[in-house]
C-alpha cells in the first residue's frame, strides 16, 4: 500500500483539534517531519516478522519488586529546605480556586 505525503491542509487540521497556533514556516516544517516519520514506518512495515513471537515486555526478565516494607520518613531532615511550612508538610501557593 502506497501512502501519501502529508500535507499543509492536514497539519492545519491536526493543530487545530490539539488547538495549537503555528505560522506557515512552522506547519511546512512540522509537514516534513511528519512525512519523514511516517515514511520511516512504512519502511518498517516492510521486515518479515512472522517468525518474531508476540511480547508483553521488552525485558526477558521479570521486572524486579523489592519487599514493600514501612520505614522512616526524611521528615524534619526534608522539611529543614522548605521555604514554607506548616506543621509537617510542605506549604505551597494555591493555584486552582
Amino acid at each position: 500500500m502506497t501512502r501519501k505525503n502529508i500535507d499543509l491542509k492536514t497539519v492545519k487540521h491536526v493543530a487545530s483539534l490539539a488547538r495549537i497556533e503555528m505560522s506557515e514556516t512552522e506547519m511546512e516544517e512540522y509537514r516534513t517531519q511528519l512525512d519523514a516519520i511516517l515514511g520511516y514506518m512504512d519502511k518498517l512495515q516492510e521486515l518479515d516478522t512472522s517468525e518474531v513471537p508476540p511480547m508483553a515486555r521488552v525485558a526477558a526478565s521479570a521486572t524486579p519488586m523489592r519487599e514493600d516494607k514501612l520505614r522512616e520518613g526524611l521528615g524534619e531532615k526534608v522539611l529543614s529546605n522548605a521555604p514554607q511550612r506548616e506543621e509537617r508538610f510542605f506549604k505551597v501557593p494555591q493555584i486552582i480556586e
